[in-house]
């Protein structure tokens, strides 16, 4: 039986001479451990638990308790528990609370009421040490634990997310890009559902807030800074109508592929030349474009045409994306502006019509002096043309 005290001193005393008192008398003191085997078995305090838990929840919901009469903080009294029955899909664990000895069923993987509303597990406690061989688990070592799992409002769920979805660059305002589909979980509170933007960064889109589709309020640019690796990334909410209501969000990913709607640039657009100079090769030009091949490299550059007595320039293809300018003759000190047209590739192509500055300048002693002292010096020719060109825009 289990003692009050494990442990118990002995004083023993020795006489000689036969106990006279004469004798001479000797005394030792025994101690006396007694170690507790397990002869008593863990049982519960009651047959069944109840516990109750809100769906999506994780953690301990319920602490199980036993009794032991053996000796505390041993072997014999510390309790093991198993679950034996009612856990599947894994969602429950059961772990010894060392100081209490008491059962802490947890919740590890969240729970959800539309699949089960209720949950029955048949839990059993062992002790660390096996009990003597006289001695057996009965069935107070068992109990049942009824879980109520209560329903929770569900955000709704989008399918597929994320959304993907492609287009071309300069579709119509208007047009629909996607109509998106999100369902809610909690299928027996029968609720609706209505969409919003909440991430539009470029602002091109809208949602019908009750159909769920998208489309473009504005014409949408691959160009964009907004847009990463040809991909334009926006987020929805689904919302529905619970009591408070419950959202989702859903991510739509728009590639967009690449029509010829940028003109190329030219760079650089300065220069400077002495009057007297030698060499005659002014710079060389390159050109750009943001879009895509085929509709940026080769380029075509081109000079305004140069008529009269007086051809004061000329413009070379070196490769796809560079020319050289140079000029014909020493000009005299002044700024000069350069007619260029650069022509893409696409289909149909896209012509820029720009200028190069041009500064002529006075070199002495290896000092460049391009102070517009002179006045601008454009030849009426380029002056006609720039006029017929303006007029010939206008009429068009």
């Amino acid at each position: 039986q289990t003692m009050e005290t494990p442990k118990y001193e002995l004083v023993i005393e020795a006489k000689d001479m036969g106990g006279l008192d004469v004798g001479l008398t000797g005394t030792a003191t025994a101690t006396i451990l007694i170690d507790d085997k397990n002869d008593y078995p863990p049982e519960f305090t009651k047959k069944e638990f109840q516990a109750t838990v809100k769906e999506g929840v994780t953690g301990v919901i319920v602490n199980l308790t036993v009794g032991d009469k053996d000796d505390p903080a041993t072997g014999a009294w510390r309790a093991v528990y198993t679950i034996i029955n009612g856990n599947p899909g894994q969602s429950f664990e059961i772990h010894t609370n060392p100081q209490t000895n008491e059962g802490m069923l947890s919740v590890v993987k969240p729970l959800d009421y539309e699949i089960s509303a209720f949950h029955t597990l048949l839990i059993k406690v062992e002790n660390e040490d096996p009990l003597i061989p006289d001695i057996a688990y009965g069935p107070s070592s068992t109990a049942t634990v009824q879980i109520t799992v209560e329903d929770v409002n569900e955000g709704p769920v989008f399918h597929p997310n994320p959304m993907a979805v492609t287009k071309q660059e300069n579709i119509p305002i208007g047009s629909v890009v996607l109509t998106v589909n999100a369902t809610d979980p909690d299928t027996l509170q029968h609720q609706t559902i209505r969409y919003s933007i909440y991430k539009d960064p470029a602002g091109w889109l809208e949602i019908n807030p009750t159909n769920g589709t998208i489309g473009t309020t504005a014409v949408l640019d691959r160009e964009s800074p907004y847009v990463q690796d040809d991909k334009y990334t926006a987020l929805f909410l689904a919302i529905d109508s619970g009591n408070p209501p419950a959202t989702g969000t859903g991510t739509l990913h728009i590639t967009l592929e690449d029509v010829n709607d940028n003109v190329p640039s030219l760079y650089p657009t300065l220069a400077k030349v002495c009057d007297d100079a030698k060499d005659l090769r002014v710079v060389v030009l390159g050109a750009s474009d943001k879009d895509l091949h085929p509709n940026t490299d080769p380029f075509k550059f081109e000079l305004s045409k140069q008529s009269g007595p007086e051809k004061l320039w000329r413009i070379t293809k070196i490769n796809n994306t560079h020319a050289q300018v140079m000029l014909l003759q020493n000009l005299k000190k002044a700024n000069y502006n350069i007619p260029i047209t650069v022509t893409d590739s696409g289909k149909p192509p896209l012509t820029n019509n720009t200028e190069l500055k041009l500064q002529v300048c006075s070199c002495k002693k290896s000092k460049m002096d391009c102070s517009a002292t002179d006045a601008l010096h454009i030849s009426m020719t380029l002056i006609l043309l720039s006029l017929i060109s303006l007029f010939c825009k206008s009429f068009a």
